[in-house]
């Protein structure tokens, strides 16, 4: 089994290098990484490790920045990735940490290192053991922040 992991210079964090060491924690796979310039180069780097590196599940890392601007890039940036995974019909688990999302340096490191971890470990269950995300549905997950809960009834 393959994994791919595609992360970006623009990040503040080397998400990469964390997801790397999560799968290896949870899995034995073999990883192709790729690393390019920015989110909007995210989904032809996914569909690449996708289609010629004939990897089985990709891992998108980015790190938008907090102005309005980059959200709007990273909206198109999470459009180009559910097209890549329509056209090959393969799982890319997208982990962006906007930068307006921690209140410090601190917190932004800390939440883009929880957020890669948890992400890393749902694409193994994703990839291996699918019956453990059920256990979870309706629960309120969420990656790097407190789960929410499942909505009272």
């Amino acid at each position: 089994m393959k994994v791919g992991i595609a992360d970006t210079t623009f990040s503040r964090v080397n998400m990469g290098k964390i997801a790397i060491e999560e799968l290896k924690k949870h899995a034995s796979v073999s990883i192709e990484r790729v690393t390019v310039p920015g989110i909007k180069d995210l989904p032809v780097a996914c569909k690449k490790l996708i289609e010629e590196k004939n990897c089985e599940i990709v891992m998108a890392l980015g790190m938008p920045g907090g102005k309005e601007k980059d959200r709007l890039c990273a909206h198109e940036a999470s459009q180009g990735l559910i097209m890549a995974q329509l056209m090959t019909n393969t799982h890319i688990i997208e982990v962006f940490v906007h930068e307006d999302e921690a209140k410090d340096d601190a917190e932004l490191a800390w939440l883009a290192a929880s957020r890669t971890r948890e992400h890393a470990v749902n694409a193994v269950k994703l990839l291996l053991y699918p019956k453990e995300l059920q256990k979870n549905a309706g629960t309120g997950q969420r990656q790097g922040f407190e789960d929410s809960g499942p909505a009272r009834q």
